[in-house]
């Protein structure tokens, strides 16, 4: 079982990673002893694999986190109200935690036809579409994360000819918020992540974000920076050791920090399954040419 004085202990040691004071680990300890922190979770274009990541983390796991440490006042995939009582919970949630609440968007948004393409649900007979409910919410969050690389880049969701318009949360919100947008890239995005920066953000914590919004802390390098077979010779078929670069490995030019929280709860990566990095995580994903270039690696 993993107790409150577990959680405690794994978000002082990813809050300390942050480089908090004592007096944010202090306010992150009455934070979680004293009152459950407001949380919207909306769900644009995306595949849900955000959420599966999150639901699937053993060490803490998301119920613990949602049921004991914050509160969740929305969350389609997991809540038990539907239709219109969703929605009601919605605007309910948020209309009486205003300016305290976490807005958290996994997928992109679609903004075609008035955001028509992505309805969450209806109020009054009325459809409420995505687009609607974060340009509704976002300003009145405390902070908004966009979680995955659909919402903080469109992703897969915006890729191609991209006809429902979908767009970065970014750059729908470009002026709307007191805060810049957080951006927690990954396809899917890894739930450690998701959980250190809520944690440092219940402590108070601000984060200095990089030119693509990612907090600096929590995503201080690339994936080739870490990767155990960077110093391989470069293999030249898959099944060989060595490095993946020459057969389409992207973490050079991937920010990530996969070879070092790895996935399933720790157990593999991409590359340690002797797969190249696909880039999920980067602003160019999963467009064919990666734009940027990273150098003295």
């Amino acid at each position: 079982m993993f107790t409150r004085r577990d959680f405690l202990r794994w978000s002082t040691r990813s809050a300390a990673a942050l480089g908090l004071s004592q007096t944010g680990l202090f306010r992150l300890e009455r934070a979680l002893a004293d009152e459950a922190a407001p949380l919207i979770w909306l769900h644009g274009s995306s595949c849900s694999g955000c959420s599966i990541a999150a639901l699937n983390l053993v060490t803490p796991t998301f119920g613990t986190l949602i049921t004991s440490y914050v509160s969740a006042k929305y969350d389609a995939l997991i809540m038990a109200a539907g239709a219109e009582a969703a929605i009601e919970a919605l605007y309910k949630g948020a209309g009486n935690n205003d300016g305290k609440f976490i807005l958290v968007v996994e997928g992109g948004v679609s903004t075609a036809e008035d955001g028509a393409y992505c309805v969450i649900g209806h109020n009054e007979g009325v459809p409420v579409t995505l687009l609607r409910a974060v340009t509704d919410l976002a300003p009145r969050a405390n902070r908004v994360i966009a979680l995955g690389t659909c919402a903080s880049y469109k992703g897969v969701a915006g890729a191609g000819t991209n006809p429902t318009g979908v767009v970065a949360l970014s750059d729908l919100l470009a002026g709307q918020t007191a805060k810049p947008v957080i951006n927690i890239p990954g396809c899917p995005a890894p739930p450690e992540q998701l959980f250190a920066i809520v944690a440092g953000l219940l402590a108070g914590g601000e984060y200095a974000l990089d030119a693509d919004s990612r907090p600096k802390t929590r995503f201080p390098h690339t994936v080739h920076w870490t990767c155990p077979r960077k110093h391989l010779p470069k293999a030249t078929a898959f099944g060989q050791p060595g490095c993946l670069l020459d057969l389409g490995c992207r973490g050079k030019w991937t920010m990530a920090m996969c070879p070092n929280h790895k996935w399933n709860n720790g157990q593999n990566w991409c590359a340690q399954a002797g797969h190249p990095c696909i880039g999920c995580a980067a602003p160019e994903f999963p467009e064919a040419t990666l734009l940027k270039v990273v150098t003295d690696i």
